[in-house]
């Protein structure tokens, strides 16, 4: 069944975004198979890449899909800061995001409309791990997904997956909080998950990269480490504080028995110091989720 692209912006149920920066060697498969897939749909759907400064052929080899619509920044800002340009100027009602590089299946597409009618995103969870410096961002991604997963009391199968589909109407409240780089898919689903949004994983296929990769292994782990943490403290920062505040009073109390059986009641300074630091955390987490629920009403 064939696809109408031009359709008033009213009656467009669909955008795929393609985040690209200097992917002249992959754009076209890329496109092809997306292409491919969408032939077979009766979905009413655009296709907009957002170009991100790039300053290869990708713009030129574009030319050659007159369906495609392209919008640019002047100079690379970041993959977080196309997603968000792309999602502003995105018609469509639902936006599904795949990223221009060869890694995620085109032929997923289906399956995840299909998942997102009874969700507010769908995340394609990866099976495998194809990227640069394999171990290393295995063992990183897996420690900060463990700490995502318990910080939104979640299961998480794929934290920062590119290859999502997401109700457009929701994403907007988040722009102030979505950063410019690779950890905008990592805190947009974090904070679904401590908004309370309906959030499904959908296994698939995961492929090495065509082209040069972009991601800095030092750099984009910290920032994801760090957006981790700070994405929950906007939304339930106890979980953060609770931890730290319950290590403070077990070792002030324990310090505190130990004292009063080696020191006949005097408490040492140190055992003092542990106590004060137990009750400020404890005090800040409070001040903090007050804060939080207030700003949130």
């Amino acid at each position: 069944m064939s696809v109408e692209n031009n359709m008033p912006e009213e009656e467009l149920e669909l955008t795929i975004l393609l985040p690209t920066y200097n992917e002249e060697e992959a754009i076209c498969p890329v496109m092809d198979g997306i292409l491919e897939v969408m032939q077979g749909l009766s979905v009413s759907y655009e296709i907009l890449v957002l170009n991100d400064g790039s300053t290869d052929r990708t713009c030129a080899l574009l030319e050659n899909y007159p369906q495609v619509r392209i919008e640019s920044h002047e100079r690379n800002r970041g993959n977080g800061a196309a997603r968000t340009t792309g999602v502003k100027a995105a018609r469509g009602k639902w936006v599904l995001m795949i990223d221009a590089d060869g890694t995620y299946p085109a032929d997923a597409i289906p399956q995840m409309l299909e998942e997102a009618k009874s969700a507010d995103m769908v995340i394609g969870a990866r099976t495998t791990e194809k990227g640069t410096l394999r171990l290393l961002r295995s063992g990183a991604k897996g420690f900060i997904r463990a700490l995502a997963s318990y910080m939104t009391q979640t299961n998480i199968p794929d934290l920062n997956s590119g290859m999502r589909i997401i109700r457009k109407e929701l994403i907007p409240q988040f722009f102030s909080i979505l950063p410019t780089t690779h950890s905008w898919v990592s805190t947009i689903t974090m904070a679904f998950l401590s908004s309370g949004y309906r959030v499904k994983w959908m296994p698939i296929d995961y492929f090495k990269r065509i082209g040069r990769s972009t991601f800095h292994p030092v750099r984009d782990t910290y920032n994801y480490l760090t957006l981790v943490v700070r994405t929950i403290m906007y939304f339930n920062p106890l979980r953060a504080f609770i931890p730290i505040s319950i290590f403070m009073f077990v070792l002030g109390f324990g310090k505190a028995i130990y004292d009063i059986f080696t020191y006949n009641w005097h408490f040492a300074p140190s055992t003092v110091m542990i106590v004060m630091t137990w009750i400020q955390v404890t005090a800040m987490g409070l001040l903090a989720d007050l804060i939080v629920r207030r700003s949130r009403t």
